[in-house]
């Protein structure tokens, strides 16, 4: 007999395929009912406080806060309708569950709930959501829906005691990225407006137009060299298009693209208000939609200084003034206007110091980045193992 069709030594055949000897199979519908939230509180603020210190869960997580709550003590929430609906969440805290949710109150039988929000996570319940018009799970395809599980709950607390050690990791390390960050904006505003300097730097700063410092290269992939194909994003700046987007969006006749050399910025043109500008550094030459603008700074500029800057709320507020006094805003912030925005300069040496504290920081945040990944996949990796019971854990 072929290998995929043989059950596994422990294990035993079942509706929905091999599992181990000592479990069950069991419908959702015998072990909870569900209910719907209520709709939300007419007063909501965007942030916690005081007065409105209860989350208020959607069905794609927290919408706002209340003086109110509808919920409290262990519960599960599985998103009812919108992108998100059928992901499921374990809270314990008082709360307020909107109709957008399904909440989970009442239990047929005992089992750890912790437990069972790892499994029904696993398998994604957004699968049930119904087909054509606006993303929906109902609760009758959640009830028919059957997973395996452990028979005795002691196994069930063990397997979902050791996730926990990975979900409180990755709380930490995304707190802690979140902090960074909040250091990060805090440093960028103060340093690239001179409000904050540099011990050893106190010479004035200059304001300048950009055009003083910089020029527009305008290089068509005539020959249809085979370059990389770049797009620029609102917090990224330019990255590989296929690998940011995981489909192709580009063009099949890239002659009309842009060049963009190594050590060269590029804008979207049309787009240049949210912030779509980048840094191309990656490669000696990568290539970009003809409705980008491509430019280079001279050498009286430290290039990741510049980046920053321009990526600045202060830089963007003047893309956008900009544009709002264009005559034609179809048109977008061309480089004739883009270049007489004016900005101001400190030395290429306070520039350059500016720039390795940002990048020390920059650092920080990708290694954290990196950790909080790993972490992700460890946790996917469990998962797989101990929720299918392919890996068990000594009890």
């Amino acid at each position: 007999m072929n290998n995929l069709y043989q059950i596994p030594a422990g294990f035993k055949s079942s509706g929905i395929g091999p599992i181990p000897g000592d479990w069950e199979v069991i419908e959702l519908g015998n072990i909870f009912k569900l209910s719907s939230g209520k709709t939300k509180p007419k007063d909501l603020s965007e942030y916690p406080s005081n007065e409105n210190k209860y989350p208020i869960y959607g069905g794609n997580g927290i919408l706002g806060y209340a003086n109110v709550f509808n919920s409290e003590g262990e519960r599960i929430i599985i998103g009812r309708v919108g992108e998100y609906c059928g992901i499921t969440r374990f809270i314990n805290e008082p709360c307020w569950i909107t109709d957008n949710a399904l909440v989970v109150k009442d239990f047929l039988k005992d089992i750890d709930v912790q437990f069972l929000v790892y499994k029904l996570q696993q398998d994604n319940i957004s699968k049930l959501r119904s087909k054509g018009g606006q993303p929906l799970v109902s609760q009758n395809p959640i009830y028919i829906h059957k997973i395996a599980i452990p028979t005795r709950k002691n196994e069930q607390t063990a397997i979902a005691a050791l996730l926990r050690i990975w979900d409180n990791a990755i709380s930490k390390t995304t707190a802690l990225i979140t902090q960074k960050e909040f250091r990060k904006k805090w440093l960028m505003q103060q340093l690239l407006s001179g409000k904050k300097r540099i011990s050893g730097f106190n010479g004035e700063w200059k304001l300048i137009h950009i055009s003083e410092v910089s020029k527009e290269v305008s290089i068509k992939n005539k020959t249809d060299k085979d370059l990389p194909v770049l797009s620029c994003t609102k917090y990224d700046g330019l990255v590989p298009s296929l690998e940011y987007f995981g489909r192709k969006i580009f063009a099949d006749d890239l002659t009309t693209y842009k060049v963009v050399p190594r050590n060269h910025f590029a804008y979207a043109t049309n787009h240049i208000e949210e912030g779509s500008i980048g840094y191309q550094e990656n490669f000696d030459e990568a290539l970009i939609s003809p409705m980008y603008t491509v430019f280079k700074t001279d050498s009286s500029i430290n290039d990741y200084f510049f980046y920053k800057l321009l990526k600045s709320y202060r830089c963007i507020y003047e893309y956008q003034a900009w544009m709002e006094g264009s005559i034609d805003r179809r048109g977008g912030l061309r480089w004739e206007a883009f270049s007489r925005i004016k900005v101001h300069l400190p030395s290429l040496e306070e520039q350059t110091a500016i720039a390795q504290v940002l990048k020390v920081t920059d650092k920080e945040i990708g290694q954290l980045k990196t950790k909080l990944d790993k972490l992700k996949e460890q946790k996917k990796g469990l998962m797989q193992v101990l929720l299918t019971g392919k890996k068990r854990l000594i009890i």
